[in-house]
């Protein structure tokens, strides 16, 4: 791949055009990945390659999780980092990689990071200065007291009008934004819903957005698995791809015998 998608940041602006056709890319792949229940977690410019041709491909899994997993808040380049990480959930979802998505979109146009925080505090203060400070359903869903009550001795700070704030975005962006930053992780878009949004009308194609297969989770919960199982299952699954693996192996074997 050419360059990540942070060296393109600095050195050039992007197009309408350009920087729909990489979200889009973005929120595929990440559709693709959720649908094993893998999360990301590490979503930011510099983790996004592109090509010559507005191609791309996310890089370094190395903070990926299953979803089911217990989650820690040391994740993710914080100025990408979805508010339910920072307020301590363990048990957050997938939402957290379309709220780094937000936040990458919004970047691509201004060329300055949205919520540049200099701490973790002042990064959920950046946060509720442009979206509000959440409601009390929101508040219930924060496992940590610490957490609720430093949201709640925050000043009241009403949410700014995004379409203003964005306004070099077109109004399907901005509506696209809003509902992929939404504070509230039950109530942000999946992955899924944001590929349908109507900004991206013209590459839609839900038959061209695949899903994954799921693994073959046989022995998952299995710890009494015999070795000669193991051999067996993986010999299974190699004879779904390789035609012919018998006949290859008798051949290696007489190779072998001969020699």
């Amino acid at each position: 791949m050419g360059a990540d998608l942070g060296a393109i940041i600095e050195t050039q602006s992007l197009s309408d055009e350009q920087i729909r056709f990489l979200v889009y890319q973005i929120l595929r792949g990440l559709k693709y990945m959720h649908s094993i229940g893998l999360i990301h977690r590490d979503l930011k410019p510099a983790n996004i390659a592109v090509n010559e041709d507005c191609e791309l491909k996310i890089l370094d899994f190395g903070l990926a999780r299953q979803k089911q997993e217990e989650m820690t808040g040391y994740v993710a380049t914080r100025w990408y980092r979805a508010p339910e990480v920072m307020l301590n959930w363990m048990h957050y979802n997938e939402s957290v990689d379309v709220w780094s998505v937000a936040c990458i979109m919004a970047e691509l146009r201004n060329r300055a990071p949205l919520f540049k925080g200099g701490n973790h505090i002042h990064q959920i203060q950046l946060i509720l200065n442009l979206l509000g400070k959440p409601d009390e359903e929101f508040m219930k869903k924060i496992n940590s007291p610490e957490a609720r009550g430093f949201i709640r001795d925050i000043s009241k700070c009403e949410p700014q009008n995004l379409y203003t704030y964005f306004s070099s975005f077109s109004s399907d962006a901005v509506d696209l934004l809003q509902k992929m930053l939404h504070l509230d992780p039950d109530r942000r878009l999946t992955a899924a819903q944001a590929l349908a949004h109507r900004y991206f009308a013209t590459y839609h194609d839900e038959s061209d957005e695949p899903i994954a297969e799921r693994f073959d989770d046989l022995f998952q919960d299995d710890s009494n698995v015999s070795l000669d199982q193991l051999k067996e299952a993986v010999w299974n699954t190699l004879e779904n791809f390789v035609p012919n693996l018998n006949s290859l192996h008798l051949c290696a074997s007489e190779e072998t015998n001969a020699a």
